[in-house]
C-alpha cells in the first residue's frame, strides 16, 4: 500500500498547471518543459531576431541609399514600419489566447515571415522587381521595387505580430510555477531569453550588415530566408517535448462581463465583509489559480455581490454576477494602464538607436586599420554587449546578493529593476547631447574633412549605456507583462510590453513632426536635409529633460502599484510545506 509520500512522490512527476503534452495528456515533468524544450524555442527566436535585427538595423540606410529618401522621411518611414511591427503583436496575442494556441500561432506566423523574406529577396533579383532598370545606380528606384519592398517589409510586420508574443509566452509556459526549482528557472528564462536575442542582434548587424555593404542586399535576404526556414524546422522538431495550454477563449469577455455586472449593481451596498463576495468554491476546480481580494477599485467588487433573489450563485448569468478571481482580474489591467503609459519615454529613447544614432555612425569615420571600414549599423552591437552584460551580472550577481539582503525571490520587485534602467536611458540621452555637439564642432573648425575627423567609436558610450538600460528595463517589462497578466492573457501580456516599443516609435515620429514645425517657425529647423545642417543635440536635450519628468512620475505610480496576490490549489496536498513563498499564498 502507498504511503502519502510515495502518492506526493507519484503527482510530482506529473505537471499539474493545466498544461498538456502534444497527446493531450498531463505532462510528464522529465521528459517535457524546463530547458530541454526552451531551447528549441530560444533557437527560433535566435533567428527571427537575426533577420529582423538585420534588417531594422539598416533600413534608414537602405531608404536613404537606395530609394534616396531624405533623412526625415526615412527615419519616419522606419518608426512607421517599427511601429506596426511592434503593435500588430497586440492582435497576434489575442489570436494565441483565444482560439489558436500559442504552438499554432507560431508555426502559422512563421510561414508569413518566411513568406516577406522571400518577396524581399526577390525584390532584389528579379529583373522585373529590381531597383534599377539596367545599371546598379539610379536617381530613384522603380515604383514597383518600391511596392514589392514595402510589401515586404509589412508581411514581416504581420509574422512578427504572431511569432513575437506567442513564442515568448510559449517558452514561459515551460516552466511550472507550482515547482520549487522550475519557478526560479522560469524568472532566469527572461534574462537568457534576451541573452539570446542579442546574440541573433549582434550577428545580424555584424556579418550580415557587412554582406549588405560589402556584396549586396539580396545575399544577405538570402541568408535570413535560410537560416529561418531551418529554425523552424528545429521548432518543429521540439514538438513532443514542449508543454502547451488550450486556448479558453476570448480573454476579453470576463472583463467585460465584469464590468457589466459592476455597474448593474452599482446602487447595491458594500458587504460588511470581503469575503461575502462570490468566489467558485475550491473543490470545484483542481488546478485553478485563485486572486486575492484587493481594496483598490472598489466599485468593480460590486459585480461579485451576491443578491438575494432566490436563485442560487451557481445558476446566475456571468453578465450579472463574477467571482473575485474575475473582478481582480480586470483591476490588474487597469492598474497596468499607467506603467504602461509611463514606460513609452524610455522606448522613445530606444528609438533614436535604430535611426539617428546609426545615421550619425555613417558621417564618422569607421576605418580600423589600413583596409577595413565598419558597417555603420554594426555600432550597434555595443549596445547588445551592453544588454548581454547588464543581464549576466544582474541574473548572476545582483539577484543572488539581493535575495540574502531583501529576502525577496527576485531580489528587487519588478518595478524596481525597471526604474532603475530608466535612469540609464536619461544618462545615454545627455551623453549623446554632448557627443554630437563635439561632432558638429568639428565640421565647424574643419568643413572640408567634418565629422570624420572623429572616430564612429565616440557613439559606443551612447550605445553601451542603453544597452545597460535595455538589461533592466525591457526584460523587466518583458516579465511584469507574463507575470501580471491574467493567466489566460500571457500572450497578450508580452504583445502589451512590445506595444510599449510600438507606440514608442510612433510617438517618437509625431515628436519629430511636432518639433521640425515648432522650430522651422522659430528660425532653422532642427531636423535638415542632412546630419551637418541638423541639431540633434538640441533633440536628445529634449528627451533627456522628458525623461527625467517621465522617471519621477513613473516612481510615484510604482510605489501605489499592487502586485498580483494568487492563491494556488495543491494537487493532493503534495505542494503543501514546498513553496519558498511561505505558504500557499504568494505575490506573483
Amino acid at each position: 500500500m502507498k504511503t502519502k509520500a510515495d502518492h506526493c512522490a507519484d503527482e510530482m512527476k506529473w505537471v499539474h498547471d493545466s498544461s498538456v503534452d502534444h497527446k493531450g495528456r498531463v505532462p510528464l515533468r522529465a521528459s517535457t518543459g524546463s530547458w530541454k524544450a526552451s531551447l528549441f524555442i530560444i533557437a527560433i527566436e535566435f533567428s527571427e531576431r537575426l533577420s529582423y535585427f538585420g534588417i531594422a538595423t539598416s533600413l534608414v540606410l537602405y531608404l536613404t541609399k537606395v530609394m534616396h529618401q531624405d533623412l526625415k522621411t526615412a527615419a519616419r518611414n522606419v518608426n512607421y514600419w517599427s511601429g506596426v511591427t511592434t503593435l500588430m503583436p497586440l492582435l497576434g496575442g489575442f489570436i494565441a489566447d483565444a482560439y489558436v494556441g500559442r504552438y499554432s500561432t507560431v508555426f502559422a506566423s512563421s510561414i508569413v515571415y518566411i513568406m516577406g523574406l522571400v518577396l524581399l529577396t526577390l525584390s532584389w533579383f528579379l529583373p522585373s522587381l529590381k531597383p534599377c532598370d539596367h545599371a546598379n545606380i539610379c536617381t530613384e528606384p522603380r515604383r514597383i521595387h518600391e511596392v514589392v519592398f514595402f510589401l515586404a517589409i509589412y508581411l514581416i510586420s504581420i509574422g512578427t505580430g504572431g511569432h513575437k508574443p506567442s513564442l515568448e509566452s510559449f517558452g514561459a509556459d515551460q516552466f511550472d510555477e507550482d515547482h520549487v526549482e522550475e519557478r526560479r528557472q522560469k524568472m532566469s528564462f527572461f534574462n537568457w531569453w534576451s541573452c539570446a536575442l542579442c546574440s541573433g542582434l549582434i550577428l545580424g548587424v555584424t556579418l550580415i550588415v557587412y554582406i549588405q555593404d560589402n556584396i549586396n542586399w539580396g545575399v544577405a535576404d538570402i541568408i535570413f530566408t535560410g537560416v529561418m526556414a531551418f529554425s523552424l524546422l528545429i521548432f518543429i522538431l521540439g514538438r513532443p517535448f514542449y508543454r502547451y495550454r488550450i486556448p479558453t477563449g476570448s480573454p476579453l469577455t470576463p472583463m467585460l462581463q465584469v464590468l457589466v455586472a459592476a455597474i448593474s449593481k452599482r446602487k447595491l451596498p458594500y458587504p460588511s465583509n470581503p469575503a461575502l463576495l462570490y468566489e467558485v468554491p475550491k473543490s470545484q476546480c483542481s488546478n485553478g489559480r485563485f486572486l486575492n481580494h484587493t481594496k483598490k477599485l472598489k466599485f468593480l467588487d460590486k459585480a461579485a455581490i451576491i443578491e438575494n433573489d432566490g436563485n442560487s450563485a451557481e445558476k446566475k448569468s456571468p453578465w450579472n454576477l463574477a467571482t473575485v478571481t474575475k473582478v481582480e482580474e480586470m483591476k490588474l489591467i487597469i492598474n497596468m494602464i499607467p506603467i504602461w503609459v509611463f514606460t513609452i519615454p524610455f522606448g522613445i529613447c530606444v528609438a533614436q538607436t535604430s535611426t539617428f544614432f546609426i545615421k550619425q555612425g555613417t558621417t564618422m569615420n569607421r576605418n580600423i586599420g589600413k583596409g577595413f571600414e565598419i558597417p555603420p549599423a554594426s555600432i550597434f552591437t555595443v549596445a547588445a554587449f551592453g544588454m548581454i552584460i547588464s543581464v549576466i551580472i544582474y541574473d548572476k550577481i545582483l539577484v543572488p546578493l539581493l535575495r540574502k539582503l531583501t529576502e525577496n525571490e527576485r531580489g528587487i520587485n519588478i518595478l524596481q529593476r525597471i526604474g532603475f534602467g530608466m535612469l540609464f536611458s536619461i544618462s545615454t540621452m545627455i551623453v549623446a547631447a554632448l557627443i554630437e555637439k563635439k561632432r558638429l564642432q568639428a565640421i565647424e573648425r574643419d568643413p572640408l574633412k567634418g565629422s570624420l575627423s572623429m572616430s564612429v567609436f565616440w557613439l559606443a558610450p551612447q550605445f553601451l549605456i542603453i544597452g545597460f538600460g535595455d538589461g533592466f528595463t525591457l526584460v523587466g517589462l518583458q516579465e511584469y507583462f507574463y507575470d501580471q497578466v491574467p493567466d489566460s492573457m500571457r500572450s497578450l501580456g508580452i504583445a502589451f510590453y512590445l506595444s510599449v516599443i510600438g507606440a514608442a516609435n510612433f510617438l517618437s515620429s509625431m515628436l519629430i513632426t511636432i518639433v521640425d514645425h515648432i522650430t522651422e517657425k522659430n528660425g532653422k529647423s532642427w531636423f535638415g536635409k542632412d546630419l551637418n545642417s541638423s541639431r540633434l543635440d538640441n533633440f536628445y536635450w529634449l528627451l533627456a529633460a522628458i525623461t527625467t519628468v517621465n522617471l519621477f512620475l513613473f516612481v510615484f505610480f510604482a510605489r501605489r502599484y499592487s502586485y498580483k496576490t494568487v492563491q494556488k490549489i495543491a494537487v493532493a496536498d503534495c505542494y503543501e510545506g514546498k513553496s519558498d513563498f511561505g505558504g500557499v499564498e504568494t505575490k506573483v
